[in-house]
């Protein structure tokens, strides 16, 4: 049997939460997250940028951005999976998914877009500023 990595949890409920809410609003990124990216660090390959290492627990801190558009990336920022490899134990700990802010609010209610581009309900001003601003410096 080949030796994997097993997946736990920071706070399941919450990271749940943003998985379902990535489904949602951004099926390219779920996909490549479940059928790409997962798959990967079950078998040991480890995405994206180590943030810090934390020898004394044996532990690695990544962060893997996960692919978007560039409307959305410039207007609520990259979305970004943050995880915790214990190479020891054999453990992959799926800390969150940012920005915490958009997909948070997108779990909560029906987030509506304005140019193809979804706005937040707290920020819907400030939101629909940035992408006329984009759409206006395109031309």
């Amino acid at each position: 049997m080949i030796d994997t990595y097993i997946f736990e949890y920071v706070n399941e409920n919450e990271f749940r939460k943003y998985e379902r809410s990535l489904k949602k609003y951004n099926m390219l990124a779920y996909k490549k997250l479940y059928f790409s990216f997962y798959p990967s660090f079950k078998e040991g390959k480890f995405l994206g940028e180590v943030v810090s290492i934390d020898e004394a627990n044996g532990a690695k801190n990544y962060e893997l951005k996960l692919p978007t558009d560039v409307m959305f990336s410039k207007v609520h920022g990259d979305i970004k999976l943050h995880y915790t490899v214990y190479e020891d134990k054999k453990i992959v700990m799926l800390d969150k998914i940012t920005p915490e802010g958009i997909l948070g609010e997108g779990h909560q209610s029906e987030l509506t877009t304005y140019k193809g581009v979804m706005i937040s309900k707290e920020n819907q001003e400030k939101d629909i500023f940035k992408i006329n601003l984009l759409k206006m410096l395109q031309k």
